[in-house]
């Protein structure tokens, strides 16, 4: 059973409708950018389809978790079995990590495109592009699914899970812990996380150093394409840094904090990128403002 978040009262059925009209415009908003960059043949170009796919990812990411929550506001009581909770912790931390690669091959095309612009069109071919897309998924998927199959089978000696998604902490609920798991989680982390934040970090350093030194324009261009994918990365990092903390410290935060945080993840973080890059990227906004100019 889940407990302590997903309670039944009075105010669970407005709480479904705010939820659920989360979830409509999640889909709305991501789809819709993705379907103006998907017709559009001057949005065909690796910047955008780097951000295609993050939106993508975002819906995906979103679907792994709104259908049970909703689910779960409109039962009596909130219960999971432990191969259901395992598959939503499975899509949950490798969708999630491949925002972190997403993000990364998107500096790097930043990167190229700013720092190498001669060179841009033979190192950012539609197959780099697709490759890049493809380890993207792949690589957190690869990893997040061994813990996955190594404790498909592990007895449980608890019941009651914590949390109104399930996490990492699902794992407490066995009666052995493995000492194996402990070493692998960090190993985890560092790979999907940490290394790609390192190596964004280094891109976004390098373009600012050559832009500084560059004219005017070239200042120009590196922030209007480089600023949404900071504040991009600085929110998602931020939250994930504070989910991993609070899970690997076993800290008792406040229910109503630990509540607001984790709504932080699955429901502004979705909705803060569609308003991101459809309003910092002006190729992006302008397909919009016609869009819903021919809808008035």
């Amino acid at each position: 059973t889940l407990d302590g978040y997903v309670e039944v009262h009075k105010y669970r059925y407005l709480y479904f409708v705010i939820m659920l009209t989360a979830y409509i415009l999640i889909i709305c908003s991501n789809s819709t950018i993705v379907y103006l960059i998907w017709i559009h043949q001057n949005l065909h170009e690796p910047m955008y389809i780097f951000i295609a796919a993050l939106l993508l990812n975002s819906v995906l990411f979103s679907t792994s978790i709104y259908p049970k929550l909703l689910i779960d506001f409109l039962s009596e009581k909130q219960m999971i079995s432990y191969s259901a909770c395992l598959f939503q912790a499975f899509f949950y931390y490798s969708l999630g990590s491949s925002e972190f690669f997403l993000l990364a091959a998107m500096s790097y095309d930043r990167y190229v495109s700013i720092c190498k612009p001669l060179q841009y069109p033979t190192i950012m071919r539609k197959t780099t592009v697709y490759i890049f897309l493809v380890l993207a998924w792949l690589v957190p998927a690869s990893q997040f699914i061994v813990p996955v199959i190594l404790n498909a089978n592990k007895k449980l000696c608890k019941f009651t899970f914590k949390g109104i998604i399930c996490n990492s902490t699902i794992y407490k609920l066995q009666c052995v812990s493995s000492r194996a798991e402990s070493v692998y989680g960090p190993i985890i982390l560092f790979n999907v996380a940490f290394f790609p934040v390192v190596f964004i970090l280094f891109t976004y350093s390098r373009i600012f150093i050559i832009s500084y030194r560059s004219c005017r324009e070239v200042r120009r261009k590196a922030a209007k394409t480089c600023l949404p994918h900071l504040l991009v990365l600085i929110s998602f990092s931020f939250l994930s840094a504070y989910n991993t903390i609070t899970l690997r410290v076993e800290s008792d935060f406040p229910k109503t904090v630990s509540l607001i945080m984790t709504l932080q993840v699955i429901l502004y973080h979705p909705l803060f990128n569609p308003i991101i890059y459809g309003l910092k990227m002006k190729e992006i906004s302008k397909h919009l403002k016609r869009l819903f100019s021919m809808k008035s």
